[in-house]
């Protein structure tokens, strides 16, 4: 059996139906293996980095791994981005690169380059993934896929990436005959439920954080039914929205920089979050810290122990363990929790006033891309999926979408690259292709990822792109108007920035194209088929809230005046 025949029915027998890439020489035998395959689709597309994030879509809805390839150099660099962004974004994915054949390879020649497009592909992209090995023994090709999928897939997930040399993806071998991989015996990892019961059972005010990492098979019934079974409330990050069932009355909302202005109030009143599978960054404690949960204690459960140690919290209780595990074992530790009425009455509270709805009115002055928020809560059902790209739109998004039981909300919040949200949504689409994809971004996502709007014409697929579109990159223009005197080098038409006709685009690229203002249109996405909607937003806009750095993150900007905040959040919030 020729090793590229191998490969391709190694990716069927895991259930992976479909491979993402970029032809080029040092990948063509594999190329050529997909073509001819029956159970696996090659998908063509038309950058490198739309294959590596397309890769990322299809494993976050299949629950399986996804798969990217390219050739060798160029591609290998191109494809970066997304190796990054899966690292980053814990999800699991194998990368194959095409490598010039072992007798052209350089090693340890003390030259920069031996054979055409040839690069160290293991030493660039090590630190950013699981695993990486070049494949330069046929003898041990079942061996080495066998161990990259096993990683990948396997605690806190992640990218791998085997580099191919062209003889040995055209090699025969007898696959019977090889050695095969043979992980150790997982086990979990130790819980002494006890030890926190005298935390659970004494908290007044206790909360969970739902993070990313809840995002694992299996997490989310177990921690719906969690919660309906302590009536605690709520908050999760920006990873962390759509991973539970937000019509959960004790709901809160998003927490952190941009987080709603109910949420990290509320998260500033609690004496106890259990945060699961949450990093707990600055992005989501504000700088300052030392001021997070001031007066109260985290139980911190991650999978990753070097997460727990190198977090710089101080009030935290480190729970290394799977949060599947910790959430079973939670639920059947049989804790008395308190009555939490006053508790959620406050909260709800809080919400009426203070929650997104009200922010909007109150402090934002341009309301028009919340508007087109505000209309897509109303188009969106059961079981959808929305993408946001990185900027404004991602913070609107996540400030402002209410997610419906069922639907998802897939965004990048480590590496964060512009221009994720399209390819993102492209492998989504293909995992399961009979959900409808909302696909925002901002005209500077749509920018850098423009060939993507190829790939979703060609194959039709029920995309709805959105653009949210202020013909500036907006989030930056809002850090120059606080910090640069209004200077906006680089991210309006007068410094530089400038867009394309995106209706000629879309009908260069064969796609429907809506163009208009003041909201979304009526009656436009029903038809199951892709479209380009241009949302035009005139004038300067702004996120908000918005935490700025020397704040606690219960007072985030606009600030509320003090006599307002102390009467919400002093000496008449219940139980202080």
């Amino acid at each position: 059996m020729k090793v590229s025949d191998y490969i391709v029915s190694l990716l069927a027998d895991r259930g992976v139906n479909t491979v993402f890439g970029y032809i080029g020489g040092m990948i063509t035998h594999l190329v050529d293996s997909l073509g001819q395959s029956q159970q696996v689709r090659y998908v063509q597309t038309l950058h490198e980095q739309t294959a590596a994030i397309a890769a990322e879509g299809y494993a976050l809805e299949s629950g399986k791994f996804g798969v990217a390839i390219c050739t060798s150099g160029p591609g290998v660099t191109n494809l970066i981005t997304g190796i990054a962004d899966a690292y980053f974004g814990s999800i699991p994915v194998l990368f194959i690169s095409g490598q010039v054949n072992t007798y052209e390879y350089k090693y340890d020649k003390p030259v920069r380059q031996q054979g055409f497009q040839e690069m160290d592909v293991v030493s660039v992209v090590s630190p950013i993934t699981k695993y990486s090995v070049l494949l330069d023994d046929a003898d041990k090709v079942k061996y080495e896929f066998e161990k990259a999928i096993h990683i990948a897939t396997h605690g806190r997930k992640g990218p791998v990436m085997i580099d191919l040399p062209m003889d040995i993806s055209r090699a025969e071998i007898d696959v019977s005959g090889q050695r095969g991989y043979v992980p150790e015996e997982e086990t979990l990892l130790d819980l002494d439920m006890e030890s926190f019961r005298s935390l659970v059972e004494s908290a007044e005010r206790p909360m969970f954080l739902v993070g990313g990492g809840c995002q694992g098979a299996g997490v989310k019934a177990e921690l719906d039914a969690l919660l309906r079974q302590t009536g605690i409330p709520v908050v999760t990050s920006l990873m962390g929205r759509g991973l539970i069932d937000e019509t959960f009355p004790h709901y809160i909302g998003m927490i952190g920089s941009y987080g709603n202005r109910s949420a990290n109030m509320a998260v500033a009143r609690a004496d106890l979050l259990i945060a699961l599978g949450s990093r707990l960054d600055t992005r989501q404690t504000g700088a300052m810290y030392q001021s997070f949960l001031r007066n109260g204690t985290v139980i911190h459960v991650d999978i990753d122990e070097n997460e727990l140690d190198g977090n710089r919290l101080e009030n935290r209780v480190k729970v290394h363990a799977d949060v599947a595990q910790f959430v079973r074992a939670m639920k059947e530790a049989h804790f008395q929790y308190r009555d939490y009425t006053e508790w959620n009455g406050w909260i709800k509270t809080i919400k009426q006033h203070f929650g997104q709805e009200a922010e909007i009115e109150r402090f934002v002055d341009n309301k028009a891309p919340y508007r087109i928020l505000q209309d897509l809560n109303k188009i969106t059902r059961k079981d959808d999926i929305v993408t946001a790209d990185i900027g404004q739109n991602q913070m609107w998004a996540a400030q402002t979408l209410q997610m419906k039981k069922g639907m998802k909300f897939v965004t990048s919040g480590g590496l964060a690259p512009m221009g994720f949200s399209l390819p993102v949504a492209i492998g989504m689409a293909f995992a399961r292709p009979d959900k409808r994809v909302f696909c925002l971004t901002g005209d500077g996502g749509l920018n850098m990822a423009l060939q993507s709007l190829g790939v979703i014409a060609q194959y039709g697929l029920n995309i709805k792109v959105i653009v949210l579109n202020n013909a500036a990159l907006g989030m930056i223009t809002q850090f120059q108007h606080l910090y640069f005197q209004d200077r906006m080098f680089g991210t309006t038409a007068e410094g530089g920035y400038i867009n394309p006709d995106f209706a000629a685009l879309a009908t260069a690229f064969g796609l429907p194209y809506i163009e208009t203002s003041g909201g979304l249109p009526d009656h436009w996405e029903n038809a199951d088929k892709p479209v380009l909607v241009n949302c035009l937003i005139e004038g300067r806009t702004t996120v908000s809230p918005k935490l700025e750095y020397n704040s606690p993150i219960d007072k985030p900007s606009p600030q509320l005046d003090a006599g307002e905040f102390d009467r919400f959040m002093g000496t008449r919030c219940p139980n202080s």
